[in-house]
């Protein structure tokens, strides 16, 4: 079955999603087969090439949004910092440090539904500064509109990010201050102006593998150029505390699935990598992975750039330049 499925992937058609739960549904006993196939797609994709990024938490906590897995929302007990937005100066720091660590995408991510007008004009200046200094200036905002992000793209913004979390049916098990298609409506937006589009979501929530083929779906129609895979670090304070972590096994599983689903789109592993795959961290680029995310996260400590590196290295991979 792999091969067929490698081969029809190879001639441009896409996979079912009968045949995605297929995948889903195979033993543990055949995931070295799986990862085989899935790193086979990679090096098809993106050769030995994997894509860094790095984001700074430019406005932390106090969040309405009320997203369960979140440690920002004010709803949470999380002791997390609580700080208006940074200062052009120490964002354009954060920007130098991570082109300095190899990064070529570098995102300003805010907590709350959007900014303010004016928060919006100040990180206009921080996007100009960062394509300055030959990064590509990536966002993370919230829920904008086409005027709001046409606004940023002509100061510099590259790529917005608005992750749709989960499958349609489970999101509202994960956020009700918002819709999912409010999360449709502004990625669609971005791509109306041209603008390259991240998104994805996390696994671990409590959701099913039809959830995650149907999240992948959803991108695949969205035809998304980047799809971010977090895995839940359950957080004490926040409603999703008391979940396990997903079992490595299914969390490469997860990558190597959406590797299947979106052959032609960047797989970017981001927070929640450590904790979860522990010891297997290193397999995400044989699960199909060529994408990651370095660096510190939102509100949890991340890996060095000097150790991600160290990582590419010990696979013969080397990060993208420009």
């Amino acid at each position: 079955m792999l091969t067929e499925l490698e081969n029809r992937i190879a001639a441009g058609r896409n996979i079912s999603e009968k045949e995605a739960r297929q995948l889903a549904e195979l033993p543990s006993s055949h995931l070295p087969e799986l990862l085989a196939a899935s790193n086979r797609l990679r090096i098809r994709r993106s050769k030995d090439s994997v894509e860094l990024c790095a984001i700074v938490n430019a406005k932390s906590g106090l969040c309405p949004e009320q997203c369960a897995y979140c440690a920002q929302s004010s709803k949470s007990r999380t002791g997390v910092s609580v700080y208006p937005l940074i200062s052009r100066t120490e964002a354009r720091e954060k920007a130098q440090q991570a082109k300095d660590g190899g990064v070529v995408r570098f995102s300003i991510v805010t907590s709350g539904r959007k900014p303010t007008k004016k928060e919006l004009r100040a990180i206009a200046f921080m996007l100009s500064d960062i394509r300055a200094l030959g990064l590509r200036p990536c966002a993370s905002l919230g829920l904008l509109d086409c005027d709001e992000l046409g606004f940023l793209r002509d100061a510099g913004l590259e790529r917005y990010h608005c992750n749709i979390e989960t499958s349609e049916r489970f999101f509202p098990s994960v956020c009700t201050a918002h819709s999912f298609s409010d999360k449709v409506k502004t990625i669609e937006a971005a791509k109306s102006i041209a603008l390259s589009v991240c998104s994805g979501g996390i696994f671990g929530m409590g959701e099913t593998w039809d959830d995650r083929i149907g999240m992948a779906l959803t991108l695949r129609q969205l035809d998304v150029d980047s799809a971010p895979i977090n895995f839940l670090n359950p957080i004490p304070g926040t409603p999703l505390a008391g979940r396990p972590l997903m079992h490595p096994f299914d969390a490469l599983k997860a990558i190597s699935l959406f590797r299947f689903l979106l052959p032609d789109t960047a797989i970017r592993i981001c927070g929640g990598r450590i904790t979860t795959l522990g010891e297997f961290a290193a397999l995400i680029f044989m699960a199909g992975a060529d994408a990651l995310m370095t660096g510190d996260y939102l509100t949890t400590r991340g890996r060095s750039y000097a150790d991600d590196l160290k990582l590419l290295r010990l696979h013969d991979l080397s990060p993208v330049r420009e």
